[in-house]
């Protein structure tokens, strides 16, 4: 499913990305969702770890062209697509694309307005700036992954969501937006430093004010959001399907306790001292039904509790269905643009782009024939 009619509120921005894996291909993924043309300069020796092109969703909306930037002419290739583009988006090493010829002086010197986003885990500088690392390292030292997980056990890993894409990709994307509102202003490009422990760090200010005011424990699994409160917890039905109670306020956790069916000599909500044995109460209930049970109990209600869904299962789910927030295309199951545009709504346009399918259209579309060198043919694929 393909809808090349809705260009989306991003239509006219031009990016040009420099093949990575993780957060930068999310991140251009994202503006390509929302219209960007957004072309991605593949390498002849791709990544060993990258996904299949055929199945690789953050490839989706764009085209690609392939370039050697360790051949004599590669550099001046993507200086070319620079002159012509709004945004560019790296994800190397810091100095690395510096030593290849297309760091932040050169690119600016070309294109005084380009926007130049360099996303890292560690970010430009500090002692950490040129080591290797993943989102698992980032997010624990910026102090989010010993925040999940249950008291008295490991922290839990919350795949790569909180630290390259969340901490990383989203805030990219905004500095981007933000920097390229800035350049349609004054003419000026920049360099916007986007790394995934700043952003995931971030993302963690709200407890720092709850830490100031003494209403968080700096240790997970005993706090009111981290799964301490049994009013905000993940339960375990009888045929071994999870359920996600989150009746915080009041009148819904009095809902709550009355379709479970706690009973009038239960633990109050708030008894701290007495959470362990209402936990262990609510857990006893649940055990007691299946977790579809259960979904027909709380049905229509503002219990707060929800099961706890596989990636399939969402899918499938009525709502998502309903809101059409999975889409099929290109042969399999995948999320939709979001968020939604009332004027200029994001589409899928393109299938994942494959690597260097798209130099002719690239080359004639942004003005930049020196991309049909000879040399990102075959023989620079062969080196």
């Amino acid at each position: 499913m393909h809808d090349s009619s809705s260009p989306g509120p991003l239509a006219g921005v031009r990016v040009v990305e420099l093949a990575g894996i993780g957060p930068g291909p999310f991140a251009a993924m994202l503006l390509a969702d929302l219209g960007a043309d957004v072309v991605r300069v593949d390498r002849p020796d791709p990544s060993p770890v990258a996904p299949d092109p055929a199945f690789d969703v953050t490839n989706r909306n764009k085209r690609s062209v392939l370039v050697d930037l360790k051949s004599p002419e590669g550099p001046g290739q993507v200086l070319d697509l620079v002159g012509r583009a709004h945004l560019l988006i790296e994800g190397y090493r810091p100095g690395v694309a510096e030593r290849l010829g297309v760091g932040p002086e050169a690119c600016l010197a070309r294109n005084p307005a380009l926007v130049y986003g360099r996303m890292t885990g560690w970010g430009q500088h500090g002692p950490l700036a040129a080591r290797a690392g993943h989102d698992i390292g980032y997010s624990a030292v910026a102090g989010v992954l010993g925040m999940i997980g249950p008291a008295g056990g490991p922290p839990a890993i919350p795949v790569n969501l909180l630290g390259d894409f969340a901490g990383g990709s989203l805030y990219l994307v905004v500095g981007l937006l933000a920097a390229l509102h800035h350049a349609r202003e004054t003419g000026t490009g920049q360099v916007v430093d986007a790394a995934i422990v700043d952003g995931a760090a971030h993302l963690t200010s709200v407890f720092w004010g709850l830490l100031a005011s003494g209403q968080w424990q700096d240790r997970r699994g005993v706090n009111l959001l981290d799964g301490g409160a049994p009013c905000y917890s993940v339960y375990q039905a009888k045929d071994g399907g999870h359920l996600a109670v989150g009746a915080l306020e009041p009148q819904f956790y009095a809902e709550f306790a009355r379709l479970l069916g706690l009973g009038p000599d239960a633990p109050g909500q708030w008894e701290t001292a007495r959470w362990p044995e209402l936990r262990a109460l609510i857990a006893a209930r649940f055990a007691t039904r299946t977790r579809a049970e259960w979904e027909s109990v709380f049905a229509g209600s503002d219990a707060c509790v929800e099961p706890v869904l596989t990636l399939h299962q969402a899918a499938a789910s009525e709502h998502l269905t309903a809101r059409r927030t999975y889409v099929e295309a290109d042969g399999f199951t995948q999320p939709a643009p979001a968020p939604r545009f009332s004027a200029t709504p994001g589409a899928l346009r393109r299938p994942p782009a494959r690597p260097g399918a798209d130099t002719v259209e690239v080359a004639r579309d942004w003005g930049v024939p020196g991309l049909l060198s000879s040399e990102t043919s075959s023989d620079s694929q062969a080196r």
